[in-house]
């Protein structure tokens, strides 16, 4: 199997140097259009493609990203391992704007989304104890470290509706609950990239306190801007040096990441609804035998 990496994130994270072959291309899935065409290319000997999140130039609200359209758009272009980019507030001290931080659990307090590819018709239940991939996510950490970054490499993150940031007792209260950094995008990504047997890692990108820090101002979008653009480049880094921590051969995922579907579908051969089965046929054809 080939690597391809597949890259979730903002307008700074695919402006890549050395990316050969670049070029946009426009992706058709059953659950509508992706966010925005895919940039794809080579780089360093390996596949990739960038998917912006919220489209270029930030149309999609958080609420509003087509999650599924984008898992299979990535799936469907042949990505075996997709990192999340994303943007988010610190629920703790140490945790400083401008730290990369690599998540690996999930409160998910998103209630507006669709959270599966499955339903009435096929119904799986995808193991998800550990939402992202620690193969992955150590790739992540090493490739951050050597750009110079200072990385945690362990958070759980708070998966907020938006698009409104918290009130004070709301970020008091994910606090106590033991939650690291919140942010709005970070589900159902994950969910999503597990149901499509996809490895994921989920790259946190500190830009504010929330409004719990009582030496610092409630978060305010002109601040957030001001750190991700600096950390942009600290991103790309992160990104260019993940080629060769990952290769171009890949071989199955030592988790389990790449098998997740082979215990989850329940529905009973014949009782399967054909129109569903032709909309997985990108995530789930492998065990579906499309």
């Amino acid at each position: 199997m080939q690597t391809m990496i597949g890259v979730i994130g903002g307008s700074g994270v695919y402006q890549i140097d050395g990316l050969e072959g670049a070029a946009w291309r426009r992706v058709d899935t059953p659950w509508g259009a992706p966010s925005d065409e895919v940039l794809t290319g080579r780089l360093g000997g390996v596949a990739m493609a960038f998917l912006p999140r919220h489209g270029r130039g930030h149309v999609h609200a958080p609420s509003d990203v087509p999650y599924r359209a984008n898992i299979d758009a990535l799936k469907r272009l042949g990505c075996s391992d997709v990192i999340a980019v994303s943007a988010v507030g610190s629920l703790r001290e140490d945790f400083r704007p401008g730290d990369f931080v690599l998540v690996d659990q999930y409160i998910d307090r998103t209630f507006a989304r669709p959270k599966s590819f499955f339903g009435s018709g096929c119904v799986a239940h995808v193991g998800f104890s550990h939402p992202t991939c620690p193969r992955l996510s150590d790739a992540c950490v090493q490739a951050a470290r050597a750009a110079g970054v200072t990385v945690h490499d362990s958070a759980t993150y708070l998966a907020m509706e938006g698009p409104q940031f918290s009130t004070l007792a709301e970020s008091r209260l994910y606090r106590s609950w033991g939650a690291d950094v919140i942010g709005m995008t970070g589900m159902p990504e994950a969910k999503l990239a597990r149901e499509a047997e996809l490895c994921y890692a989920s790259v946190a990108m500190v830009t504010d306190y929330d409004c719990w820090h009582p030496g610092h101002d409630a978060v305010d979008v002109a601040a957030v801007i001001r750190t991700l653009t600096a950390n942009a480049g600290n991103a790309r880094a992160l990104v260019a040096g993940l080629p060769a921590r990952l290769g171009a051969g890949r071989a199955p995922c030592p988790h389990g990441c790449d098998r997740a579907l082979e215990t989850a579908v329940m529905t009973a051969p014949d009782k399967r609804d054909p129109a569903l089965l032709a909309r997985l046929d990108a995530v789930a054809g492998r065990v579906l035998g499309r």
